[in-house]
């Protein structure tokens, strides 16, 4: 065997490791006379594909992503919008519902409230200490639109790592899932013999944060070069841990900043679009969210960004901004509220309460509509029909997950605007044709960011994670459209791009964070666009087949 020698450089001094080698073949005799990688791939598709349920190929890729992970991502990356739904929404939402029932083999790391006190030591037990770069960590607390799944929620942790691995190159030994439990509040878990975490009810927010500052302090020690994705934490704790942690520890919380990256991307895109076809400026967009949870306030949040980069100051743009909640519309005058919807809530109204999304939309008058209530068929015919009377092109982005609680279909908002929505989803609907003209439906999926947004900080070694580095994520999948995808009006790339898209936006990443002044890797600084887009796309890990 040839043993190829690479150079790198640690602490100014440059020494050499062994380039990454493809996987043994199997010794003489144990393993059929004629075993071709090519046929097999051919036939480990074909396996995937005789499965009858959605479930079914997740269980069979799980094991072969176990078995044979170089085949694994090879048949991931070429058959990427197929593979895609299985391994992350919508399928591993029932993956994680059922997730006591269809384990095989352990597969990340479960901290539980009884290790308080000596985290550390069960931090170490993890195999590969030092090749540790990037973490999706839960507490199962509220998984998609689905709820508190409690340990269940494992399945999110390793659905997202794959992504990581698949989108951007991150090497696969290089990512740690991680479920904390705190226990969970869903009866039938509880009562479920099969149910592998604690039975217990959840844990009170002050034993908490005792828990998750250990917890945060012994990760940095445990792994000093690791990132950090907080995932589907129930709404408070979203926020609480993301502005406890945020300036300590190089972290980010999908949910929060990945939904609102995403969602602005398409959305810049949108309203292009939108804009020429009512001739009006892109500052007159008035942007409705149905759904004030954590990924709601979240990508309002982030939605300012695209009237601030218009020249509107930050009260301007958020006066653009409506939230609407269980109890209809969000305005100060209402009453008590939570913490985190205070910012956008209204203070030009004071009338009587509006529940009615129908009423709302007639006294807003907005040009998007976006949904992230997890409540299925929001978006009726005469909510969609409300939104086509207002504007030439509506946009209206249902983006709740998964499919079954979307706010509305792609076949619905296509024929109740007569096709000239402008739509993005959070699950995957299929194309589909109206009046002779094929029709694309964009889905604001998280995957288009986080693995981008993560390469990049983990290239720049960056000490946090920036509200400038999100931005940036997300101007540059937005700015990621040929001119191909450009000409149907695509909102969002095709997903069969999503390598190119991962590195393109790792560049950004990295220029964003050196404009902080986060990054480590100060030699990074000197290189050219195209050298540190070299640099980036060199550095992703690919299948040895």
């Amino acid at each position: 065997m040839t043993i190829i020698l690479t150079p790198y450089w640690s602490n100014g001094v440059q020494k050499l490791k062994m380039a990454p080698q493809p996987p043994p073949k199997p010794k003489q005799g144990l393993a059929p006379p004629v075993l071709d990688n090519d046929v097999h791939s051919v036939r480990c598709l074909a396996q995937l594909r005789s499965k009858e349920s959605s479930l079914e190929k997740y269980i069979y890729l799980s094991a072969l992503k176990h078995e044979n992970p170089d085949m694994f991502y090879k048949l991931c990356l070429n058959n990427m919008a197929e593979f895609t739904p299985i391994i992350y929404t919508p399928v591993v939402g029932e993956a994680c519902q059922k997730w006591s029932h269809i384990y095989r083999r352990p597969e990340g790391m479960y901290i539980s409230i009884k290790d308080k006190g000596k985290i550390r030591s069960v931090l170490n037990n993890w195999p590969k200490l030092d090749d540790a770069r990037i973490a999706v960590v839960t507490d199962g607390s509220r998984i998609l639109g689905l709820g508190d799944l409690g340990v269940n929620g494992m399945g999110i942790s390793v659905g997202k790592l794959s992504l990581y691995i698949a989108g951007a190159g991150i090497r696969p030994h290089s990512t740690v899932p991680i479920c904390l439990d705190f226990g969970t509040n869903t009866q039938k878990y509880l009562d479920d013999p099969l149910y592998m975490g604690l039975r217990q009810r959840r844990i009170g927010d002050d034993e908490m944060i005792e828990f998750m500052d250990e917890f945060m302090h012994e990760m940095s020690v445990a792994f000093p070069k690791l990132l950090i994705q907080f995932e589907d934490f129930s709404t408070d704790h979203a926020f609480m841990w993301l502005e406890r942690f945020r300036n300590k520890y190089p972290l980010f919380n999908d949910d929060i900043q990945g939904t609102g990256a995403v969602v602005l991307s398409g959305f810049i895109n949108a309203a292009k679009l939108s804009s020429e076809a009512s001739g009006k400026p892109l500052t007159s967009h008035r942007i409705l969210f149905f759904g004030a949870g954590s990924a709601g306030v979240g990508v309002a949040m982030q939605l300012m960004s695209f009237f601030t980069l218009q020249g509107l100051s930050e009260k301007e743009a958020r006066e653009r901004i409506w939230l609407v909640d269980s109890q209809g519309l969000i305005f100060d005058a209402r009453g008590p509220m939570a913490e985190h919807k205070k910012y956008f809530s209204r203070r030009d109204y004071a009338g009587p309460p509006i529940k009615n999304i129908l009423d709302i939309i007639e006294y807003v008058k907005p040009t998007a509509l976006l949904g992230l209530s997890t409540i299925s068929n929001a978006f009726h015919a005469g909510v969609i029909q409300a939104m086509a009377t207002l504007n030439p092109r509506p946009i209206i982005f249902p983006l709740s997950n998964p499919v079954k609680l979307s706010e509305c279909s792609f076949q619905d908002a296509v024929q109740h605007t007569d096709g000239q929505v402008l739509f993005a989803s959070g699950s995957p609907f299929p194309e589909m044709e109206w009046k002779g003209k094929m029709l694309y439906p964009g889905q604001g999926n998280n995957m288009y960011i986080f693995p981008g947004l993560g390469l990049g900080a983990i290239l720049a070694r960056a000490t946090s994670i920036t509200d400038t580095m999100v931005e940036a994520s997300s101007l540059g999948l937005a700015e990621s459209l040929t001119p191909d995808e450009r000409s149907v009006d695509l909102l969002y790339p095709r997903i069969e791009r999503i390598r190119d898209i991962g590195a393109l936006i790792a560049k950004e990443v990295i220029r964003a964070a050196q404009k902080a002044g986060v990054d480590r890797s100060t030699d990074l600084r000197s290189m050219s666009d195209e050298e540190l887009l070299a640099f980036v796309s060199a550095k992703m890990w690919s299948p040895m087949f």
